[in-house]
């Protein structure tokens, strides 16, 4: 059956391929969380709506799980850092996972407790009920594959490549 999930992971150019390897049918670059309607990037970028970048995903819950998406999640993101993620700094780059049902919430309750547990820190995931989803321009969606280059630059930089490999 198709699903969807939702998940502010940082940058959003940055997580969308890391899904795709793993059988996600469709990854969408947007906004979630705040209250402003049909926000533009810039906007968001300035902390001027409450929106996070975030990742629609759009998957089949036969090939891939609800529980194995959050594993990609927290194995992409440092969830230690409240500030936001590697370079991207501010609310709109800080984390969080945006629940669609009371078993999605339990699950990602699961996995936020038992990363502190292991770790013994503090995990700076928010967990919050879907509010709103907003598509991000044409230019943001796949832009690891309109803008290879600049996107690998844009891993180097941030010091997510040296996490995910």
């Amino acid at each position: 059956m198709t699903k969807e999930a939702y998940f502010a992971g940082g940058c959003f150019w940055c997580v969308t391929p890391i899904y795709k390897m793993y059988g996600v049918d469709k990854v969408i670059c947007g906004y979630a969380g705040g209250d402003e309607e049909n926000p533009t990037y810039e906007q968001v970028k300035h902390q001027e709506t409450g929106h996070r970048e975030t990742i629609k995903l759009v998957y089949d819950d036969e090939k891939v799980s609800y529980d194995k998406l959050l594993d990609i999640y927290f194995a992409n993101v440092d969830p230690f850092d409240a500030e936001g993620q590697f370079i991207d700094k501010g609310f709109s780059y800080t984390l969080a996972i945006f629940y669609m049902s009371e078993d999605e919430k339990e699950i990602a309750k699961g996995k936020i407790d038992a990363l502190k547990k292991s770790s013994g820190k503090e995990v700076q995931v928010a967990l919050l009920p879907y509010k709103n989803f907003y598509e991000a321009e044409e230019y943001h969606q796949d832009y690891y594959l309109k803008n290879p280059e600049a996107f690998e630059k844009e891993l180097i930089e941030s010091g997510r490549k040296k996490k995910i490999q």
